[in-house]
């Protein structure tokens, strides 16, 4: 059987995970070719635990350059996604990057825009999308049966970190090292989630509250309210302070709701929408009558193994991936959305959101970050070209 020769540029706690689900025979169409890190400690640890025949790089570009792998999965900071990416569809290989796509819109349009340049498969880890609870809400809504949304509620509380996760290393919860704080962290694959099954809202208006809980410089507690095209409203309501902690994501519709809470899904259906009642019935009292159901959504979850095997699905045989890479714009535009309302104290539209103005302030707090160092935009050209860190 023919395999993908995968190279992993970044074997840190997600990297090496990566790494070994390829070699316990997780991802049958893949072979572990190389790794890459700048940390002599972990490429030591890649031979020790890896395999000592599989070669080991401490330069990004020489591993993209040797001839040994056919595509890269980008699992360092941040910052470096896009810059990455770039660098690697340059070299002609394919990409698979961590989410999130990046730390600001304008760096990961320019990667979208690099992409369309190339004629290689571009995918982006979110691992979320191969569960069945939300698939099948993704189905549900799409469906049209359950009509137009008229809201949309996720309360996702159960990310408590303490102290000591922030206090385990310098990048963690800055400015700098981050961009971010749980909206950058934690929440992406909920926000990928959010816009996947519901569609990306018009307009966003947000409060951060930046070290609430916790001894650090970026948000931990966030609440966010939406408006979509169509009068739809919505709340993301988000904090790593919480314990126990909520996870529950309802969309009411004009036939019902769906609840997806507790890896279960349930739904509550009327054959008569709910406006329709509303016009129709003569009882002050009077409400429409729903049917529950605890839909089927079982199955296996392969999370992170699931994103790989279709990525050289993709690659060696044209089957569709999980998430284009190219998706990834659409759950940073909300975090980026969200910084910049409680930023500027302003509604944002998301239709003609200003990346430049995010950019300036973002760039504003990583000269005041704790961690002191210097994040340079990615420039990119396609001869020879120089890349940012």
């Amino acid at each position: 059987m023919k395999k993908i020769r995968l190279g992993i540029l970044g074997i840190g706690n997600i990297g090496s995970s990566h790494a070994k689900h390829i070699v316990g025979g997780s991802c049958p169409e893949i072979t572990l070719a190389a790794v890459c890190d700048i940390k002599p400690a972990r490429l030591a640890w890649a031979k020790e635990t890896l395999g000592a025949d599989i070669p080991v790089f401490d330069d990004a570009k020489t591993m993209m350059e040797s001839g040994l792998i056919d595509a890269v999965l980008v699992s360092v900071p941040h910052y470096d996604h896009p810059t990455y990416a770039m660098m690697a569809m340059a070299h002609g290989l394919h990409v698979l990057i961590e989410k999130p796509a990046g730390v600001y819109t304008k760096q990961v349009l320019e990667m979208n825009a690099f992409a369309a340049k190339h004629d290689v498969v571009f995918a982006i880890m979110m691992n979320q999308r191969t569960n069945p609870v939300y698939i099948r809400m993704r189905e549900l809504v799409k469906s049209g049966r359950f009509g137009a949304i008229r809201r949309t509620n996720w309360i996702i509380t159960d990310w408590y970190r303490s102290q000591a996760y922030y206090d385990s290393g310098d990048w963690r919860a800055t400015w700098s090292g981050e961009g971010g704080g749980v909206l950058l962290n934690q929440c992406p694959h909920n926000l990928d989630l959010w816009q996947w099954i519901c569609g990306m809202p018009e307009r966003v208006s947000a409060h951060l509250h930046l070290g609430k809980w916790h001894d650090i410089e970026v948000e931990d507690d966030v609440t966010a309210y939406v408006e979509y095209a169509n009068g739809a409203t919505g709340v993301f309501v988000t904090t790593t302070g919480d314990a126990p902690g909520t996870n529950r994501f309802e969309v009411t519709l004009e036939h019902g709701k769906i609840v997806a809470e507790g890896g279960k899904l349930t739904t509550w259906y009327s054959e008569q929408s709910i406006p329709a009642f509303s016009a129709e019935n003569t009882s002050p009292f009077g409400a429409p009558k729903f049917v529950v159901t605890e839909e089927d959504v079982s199955g296996e979850v392969p999370h992170h193994k699931g994103i790989m095997n279709a990525f050289a699905a993709c690659i060696l045989h044209g089957t569709p991936l999980y998430a284009e890479g190219t998706e990834g714009i659409n759950g940073l535009l909300l975090s980026n959305a969200m910084h910049l309302s409680a930023w500027t104290g302003k509604t944002v539209s998301l239709s003609d959101f200003d990346h430049d103005l995010y950019y300036e302030e973002l760039m504003k707090r990583v000269r005041g970050s704790r961690r002191k160092s210097e994040v340079k935009e990615t420039v990119v050209s396609e001869m020879g070209g120089t890349f940012g860190s």
